[in-house]
């Protein structure tokens, strides 16, 4: 059976300094996934090495990993997201969330803005009947 969620991307850095299994485990658990994530090597300003990390889930493991991502969500940030949910989607009805790297792998979920852990969620467009905003209201709530 086909979920509501067509696809699930996460991506994050990994610089230099930090602990890539970590990032991995933290990231894991965020979806309940086993996933391994794509690595693509970069250059920083002074040359360090940066890990650009990528986890594409898609069908019922994009739909079990948001529902994952969605219960890990304290009241805090579920209300935050719930109150300007508009902000968070773009013109193709993708949900963009940002999520804060180092209180993600110390265990917490919690929204961030700067190092982030970026979350796309893709739904099955047919699901969205009418507002989008309305879609992922009943997901949130649901989870």
């Amino acid at each position: 059976m086909k979920g509501p969620i067509q696809s699930v991307e996460v991506t994050y850095l990994i610089h230099q300094t930090e602990d890539p299994g970590k990032l991995e485990r933290a990231v894991s658990a965020l979806l309940g996934s086993s996933a391994k994530p794509e690595l693509e090597e970069l250059e920083g300003h002074f040359g360090n090495r940066i890990f650009h990390a990528r986890v594409h889930l898609t069908g019922d493991d994009a739909s079990a990993a948001l529902g994952s991502l969605l219960r890990s969500l304290s009241a805090g940030p579920r209300k935050e997201i719930l109150s300007d949910l508009a902000s968070f989607l773009d013109e193709h009805n993708a949900l963009f969330l940002r999520l804060d790297k180092q209180k993600l792998v110390s265990g917490r979920t919690a929204l961030g803005s700067s190092d982030a852990v970026r979350v796309k969620v893709k739904p099955r467009l047919y699901l969205v009947k009418g507002s989008a905003v309305k879609f992922y209201e009943q997901l949130i709530e649901k989870a």
